[in-house]
């Protein structure tokens, strides 16, 4: 079974990957810097649902290292690291009270929390507490883009269900 949870870890972070990829090479679909879906969370969901913490975590910080490096965004390293940490420890302890049928409940106000993460890092590094006035532009657009790939991986999961019963237990 550990060695089914690594291969399958792998997996989705290879296609965590190519999202991610994919998604940076898309030009803003806004004018306001950092708005974007996070396809790639799609992934870092299923895995919390389907194989625990500690496999999406793993996911999580390989998606982030190798996206960075592979993007040649090695700024934008900092600003996804404090985000998506930020959002894995609520994700992590929110997930008992949000059962299959509404991970995107939960992943819009992971989502939120990982924009609040970014703009905390960004007002760090810039020294520029200014940054903050994009909170509320940032939140909206967090509460759609995370009900958006949380729905994503809420569907794929329960269509995988049975065939993740079958193999992983």
């Amino acid at each position: 079974m550990k060695t089914r949870n690594l291969i399958l870890t792998a997996i989705l972070t290879a296609f965590a990957l190519v999202a991610f990829t994919i998604e940076a090479a898309i030009p803003p679909l806004t004018p306001i810097y950092g708005i974007k879906l996070g396809i790639a969370n799609v992934f870092t969901l299923f895995a919390l649902y389907a194989l625990g913490t500690r496999y999406a975590a793993a996911l999580l910080f390989l998606r982030i290292v190798l996206g960075s490096i592979f993007t040649g965004q090695t700024v934008a390293f900092i600003y996804s690291l404090t985000g998506g940490l930020l959002s894995f420890v609520l994700m992590v302890l929110l997930k008992r009270f949000f059962p299959l049928k509404q991970i995107w409940v939960l992943s819009a106000l992971c989502a939120v929390t990982h924009n609040i993460g970014q703009l905390l890092a960004a007002v760090f590094m810039t020294s520029t507490v200014q940054i903050v006035c994009y909170l509320p532009v940032l939140l909206i657009s967090g509460i759609i883009s995370g009900a958006f790939t949380g729905l994503c991986a809420q569907l794929v999961y329960i269509r995988l269900k049975k065939w993740l019963e079958n193999h992983l237990n």
